[in-house]
């Protein structure tokens, strides 16, 4: 049992998971909820043959100046851009993340994002909280009524994919959608792949974006997006905050250039602006993307069978590359 390979965990996890971890590995788990500091991670690379961290540990560049002795990161998330995957590379460590385990319920997300937006429900339930609602009347938030209208998907990977489906059968929407490659097949009959983002905004009664975050992709959607927008037009974000230029967006929304927007993340989580706070035509969560546990668990067993995987010598099933160009 001496030669288990030491893992730090660096949040909270299901039971399960960490019991399944414990079976090959000696786990530590830290039981704070908040984001690692630069200073704590420094030492648990030097400190541990792995580590199972997730989003916002600072694994950044300057995360691996001083002594490593971690050889892996199994992050805890589709979502890597807090980590340096090259720098990580350059310094001995793998990389590898949970792909297809947040899928459907992140699409999920997105689905119940473009209904509060487009239906106001968000507006609607601050009244009935507040005891301000006077009773119904047939004139009152009127929103955007989404069944055959056209959806607009930027990045139709996985998650993209899921999102273009259930609106397309759930709803009997038109999809079109931008890709930085080439996309084959997404599952929807009539689906159309656009040259730009601006192209399939101007056609979109509901914009979603599932890109990655990280460097390549920051302000991926910004002032040239919302003006391509019809003024009817519902945004909707479950991907990473710093995708979009948040400014931007709340002077689209503050304009009235876009109808409204759903938003599960922020540009500088978990700080979320006063301005965007005060809107009225956006509705806000807390970053729910996979707030399920048997999502939580899926992805933490897939963070589990990396680590097991790497330490097998096995194939990993889910490695990260650095980005090239």
């Amino acid at each position: 049992m001496a030669d288990r390979p030491a893992v730090f965990v660096t949040r909270p996890l299901p039971d399960v998971v960490i019991d399944a971890l414990a079976v090959f590995a000696k786990p530590t788990v830290r039981q704070e909820t908040l984001p690692m500091s630069r200073d704590e991670m420094a030492k648990v690379i030097a400190g541990y043959d792995a580590v199972l961290p997730t989003l916002g540990d600072p694994l950044g560049a300057t995360a691996y100046g001083g002594p490593v002795r971690s050889r892996l990161l199994a992050n805890f998330g589709v979502g890597y851009n807090h980590i340096d995957v090259a720098a990580a590379e350059a310094a001995g460590i793998v990389v590898t993340n949970t792909p297809g385990a947040v899928t459907y319920a992140t699409a999920d997300i997105a689905i119940l994002l473009m209904l509060m937006a487009a239906r106001r429900a968000s507006e609607g339930e601050i009244t009935v909280r507040d005891g301000s609602w006077p009773g119904w009347h047939p004139t009152q938030f009127l929103g955007l009524h989404v069944t055959g209208k056209t959806l607009g998907v930027i990045g139709m990977g996985r998650i993209g994919k899921a999102i273009a489906r259930r609106c397309h059968f759930g709803f009997a929407m038109d999809v079109v959608f931008h890709n930085r490659s080439e996309v084959a097949e997404c599952g929807v009959p009539g689906a159309r792949q656009l040259g730009s983002i601006e192209e399939v905004a101007a056609r979109a009664d509901v914009l979603s974006v599932s890109v990655p975050g990280g460097v390549a992709n920051r302000h991926l959607i910004g002032r040239s997006v919302f003006d391509s927008m019809p003024e009817h037009a519902v945004f909707v974000n479950t991907a990473r905050g710093d995708v979009v230029d948040e400014t931007a967006l709340i002077e689209a929304l503050e304009a009235g250039s876009i109808g409204s927007a759903g938003l599960d993340v922020y540009e500088f989580e978990p700080q979320v602006p006063n301005r965007l706070r005060a809107l009225k035509n956006v509705s806000l969560l807390p970053h729910l993307g996979t707030a399920a546990l048997e999502v939580r668990t899926d992805m933490g067993m897939m963070a589990v069978e990396n680590l097991r995987a790497f330490f097998s010598g096995e194939a990993l099933p889910n490695q990260v590359r650095p980005l090239v160009g």
